[in-house]
């Protein structure tokens, strides 16, 4: 423990509460592979409940500065949910309507979280998943282009810049030199992209790994399997190192495993990270070495609980 206490932060709105999220070392899980250290990144901790608030409120103020989003403007972008919350959050810290495209069959925790704030939802066919969305808000957008921001999370660069500003920053604060590895989910792929450019301007090399579901047809809600999909614009392969499939089964067990051996409730997609960090982290124990591999957390396991249980008794 800290010697010494630490001050509560006073803020001026709730958006200063985005970033500087903790991070735990995962020591139940991580036994498997004692010679190497195992964090998660509680995103989790930041105010909309995600990761997703630090792209959300880098492209919003971001746009505010340019010009592109205006009180008199309506912010509508395509969303699975953690996104959409986020924009709805800061919607309503910073005046501005938002209106999201969904798929119909987002969790309906996501759905009721948005709404909360005043955010209008609209929806699309629950078989084109997050593709469908994207195309159903550009149709939007390109029939009233003056009513709308459109600040699309696919194509701009501040997704990938917040994380490389912040994510990637705070995680060599917190260890340094120390770390070896870096795991993150590819759904916009924001994550990967931004922090694993920062990790790879460090003194050490950092190998980043970005983990996608095993097939097209998948349970991780939040996560893209590439060949299949729309492939985003702010995407470059280049930025990583290594690709690291999850079938879904695999990321919903550990997701409850980390509920029941480690007290984190998260949902699939953090469930499917740390399963790729855990085996990343077996293999150099296998090998002799050892190692600090770092990944992210990306949101509760609240917003999935009661409505997609009936899920896990397919076959993906």
């Amino acid at each position: 423990m800290r010697s010494a206490l630490v001050r509560s932060r006073k803020l001026g709105s709730v958006a200063e509460a985005v970033g500087n999220t903790p991070l735990v070392r995962l020591h139940h899980v991580g036994r498997d592979a004692p010679s190497v250290e195992i964090y998660a990144k509680l995103e989790f901790c930041n105010p909309g409940g995600s990761v997703k608030d630090r792209a959300a409120l880098r492209m919003m103020t971001e746009a505010f500065k340019s010009g592109q989003l205006t009180s008199d403007k309506i912010l509508i972008d395509s969303t699975s949910g953690n996104t959409g919350v986020a924009y709805s959050i800061f919607g309503a810290a910073l005046g501005v309507r938002v209106q999201l495209v969904m798929p119909s069959n987002v969790s309906k925790p996501r759905k009721d979280i948005a709404a909360a704030f005043g955010t209008e939802i609209l929806f699309s066919d629950p078989m084109e998943g997050s593709d469908g969305a994207i195309r159903r808000v550009r149709e939007i957008v390109a029939a009233d282009p003056d009513r709308y921001f459109y600040p699309d999370q696919y194509s701009n660069p501040n997704n990938p810049l917040a994380h490389y500003h912040g994510t990637g920053k705070e995680i060599l604060d917190a260890v340094g030199d120390r770390i070896t590895h870096f795991v993150a989910g590819l759904g916009t792929s924001g994550t990967i992209m931004g922090t694993s450019r920062r990790l790879h301007e460090h003194t050490h090399p950092i190998r980043c790994i970005a983990v996608e579901p095993t097939e097209a047809l998948h349970g991780l809600e939040g996560l893209k399997h590439l060949p299949s999909s729309l492939v985003p614009a702010i995407h470059d392969a280049r930025a990583y190192d290594e690709t690291f499939r999850v079938s879904t089964e695999d990321g919903w067990d550990m997701a409850d495993r980390l509920a029941q051996d480690e007290a984190l409730h998260v949902g699939h997609s953090s469930g499917a990270n740390v399963f790729a960090a855990l085996e990343i982290a077996k293999r150099l124990h296998a090998e002799g070495r050892g190692g600090c591999v770092v990944t992210i957390l990306c949101d509760r396991g609240d917003r999935y609980f009661l409505p997609m249980k009936w899920e896990k008794r397919y076959t993906w």
